[in-house]
């Protein structure tokens, strides 16, 4: 039993990393890149580069990285256990946090913070990176966070799925 606790833990870890990163994603899409739109490229541009810093930090990483890497090992496990229920909501939810808000920032929002992080808040080419990189960005930011969003979703139906078939069994049992 001791081992169907540590895959529900698992489970309800990347449920809540998931959530966790789509509400931060979130909080991006819906207000803070438009505030960051009202300033003047200069502040805007030196106010994104201090967040760009500022989000590598223990915390957020282990919530970002270590969702993703439960996420790699639910792939997998629910490959190996294709026929328990919930198999195809672990695997779908699984992808959709990997391919959806993982690989959309390292292929799409990463290599545009590099850019802005190179120019010079006051310069001319900062000011003209700017608003691309306003549109661009919070593009790829609500894909990521829809992705993020809907992994939760797929996964907690998962989760609610493998925990009746648990309870079903515990009655047996009893």
């Amino acid at each position: 039993m001791q081992l169907y606790q540590q895959y529900f833990a698992l489970k309800l870890f990347s449920v809540l990393g998931c959530g966790l990163t789509a509400g931060v994603f979130f909080a991006f899409s819906t207000f803070v890149m438009s505030a960051l739109a009202r300033l003047q490229p200069a502040q805007g541009i030196a106010a994104m580069q201090s967040i760009n810093i500022t989000v590598i930090n223990p915390l957020f990483m282990t919530v970002f990285l270590g969702t993703a890497a439960a996420c790699i090992f639910l792939v997998i496990s629910s490959l190996l256990k294709w026929h328990q229920p919930g198999a195809p909501y672990l695997l779908v939810g699984s992808l959709l946090y990997l391919v959806g808000t993982l690989g959309v920032t390292i292929v799409f929002n990463v290599p545009l913070n590099e850019a802005l992080a190179k120019v010079e808040p006051d310069s001319t080419i900062g000011a003209s990176l700017w608003s691309s990189y306003l549109a661009n960005w919070t593009l790829w930011n609500h894909i990521r966070t829809a992705a993020a969003l809907a992994a939760a979703v797929s996964l907690t139906i998962a989760l609610c799925l493998g925990s009746r078939i648990a309870e079903r069994l515990s009655n047996t049992v009893s």
